[in-house]
This record gives structure tokens, sequence and C-alpha cells, in this order.
């Protein structure tokens, strides 16, 4: 858990299969726009790949997460080193807003609200098609947002799969 949460670093259920996360993020909001949006900078917490940055554009992203925090460690038994995902915007208003669609029909939309020197980031992840896939994006975006949380005040994240299987068995205990 990060002690930059506003309330909690934990997701809540905000409704059947949706989960929704908030943090507080070192601003500018044009700065956290671009970590969501530009490949490079995305890829240091989350998943690289071109986005089309248009309602209907593609978006690519490829994960590596083994090597997001350069520290090495072992990786869950099942989930491959590289996982890629093409998909399309769905919704988009710069900087404060982008929504894209997810594997097995889901889809996650990120809000930007700024707050002083900070902004608010919001992820909502809506229609998880089952409770396993409900438990892996909700361990899934916390373990990333911990690490975006790092990277933007200039530390040093968390173990990425250690951090994930905790707040995994973290969120089978939290959600109904």
């Amino acid at each position: 858990m990060t002690d930059t949460a506003t309330k909690s670093a934990y997701g809540e259920l905000i409704e059947a299969a949706t989960v929704r996360m908030e943090r507080m993020l070192p601003g500018p909001i044009e700065r956290i726009w671009d970590y969501l949006t530009r490949s490079d900078l995305r890829g240091q917490w989350l998943a690289s790949g071109d986005m089309d940055l248009r309602v209907g554009g593609k978006v690519d992203l490829t994960w590596h997460n083994d090597e997001l925090t350069g520290q090495h460690e072992g990786r869950p038994e099942g989930i491959p080193a590289v996982h890629s995902m093409e998909t399309t915007i769905l919704k988009i208003d710069p900087p404060r807003l982008l929504a894209f669609g997810w594997n097995g029909g889901s889809h996650v939309t990120f809000e930007l609200e700024p707050e002083g020197s900070q902004v608010k980031l919001t992820v909502t992840h809506r229609r998880a098609q089952n409770r396993g896939q409900l438990l892996g994006v909700s361990a899934g975006w916390h373990a990333h947002l911990d690490v975006l949380d790092a990277r933007l005040r200039g530390r040093e994240p968390p173990m990425f799969w250690t951090n994930w299987t905790r707040l995994k068995a973290d969120y089978d205990k939290r959600l109904p």
C-alpha cells in the first residue's frame, strides 16, 4: 500500500464487475497524461506500445512486467514473460480522460483531476468477465499504480511480481 492514496490504495468494487482505484500523484496534469499516453513513459510502469489518440484509434500494449523494477524475481507460474494486447480508444478528452477496451470485453477508464500541485488519478475497470479477471485486474492495476507512483516520485518501485501476488491474495479476501 502507498501513502499517496486518497483513503486507501486498494480498489473498491463500485458495482458488479467494476473496480475503481484512486491515487494522488505529483503533477502537473500534463505530466500524468504523458505517462498514460506516451509509449516510452507508459512502458516504465504499465505497457509500451503505440496509441492513436482519437476515438476509434488503435492501442497496442505490450507488457514486460519482469523488467518494470530492475529487480530480478520469479514470475508466477502460468504467466508469460511478454504479453500483448491490441484494442481501441473508446473515449478521449486530453488531458483529463482516456478510455479503451480490454481483453474479454471489459474496458478501463483513466480520469485526471488537478488538485493543487497534485493530480487525482482515478482508474475504473468495468465489465470484468468473471471473478478471476476481477482479481487479476484489481491486483494488476494496484501493482502497476504502485510502480507509477514510485517512478513519479523518484523512488525505487516495489518488486512487481511479489507485490502483485500479495495484492491478488488481498483482493481475494476483500472482493465478494
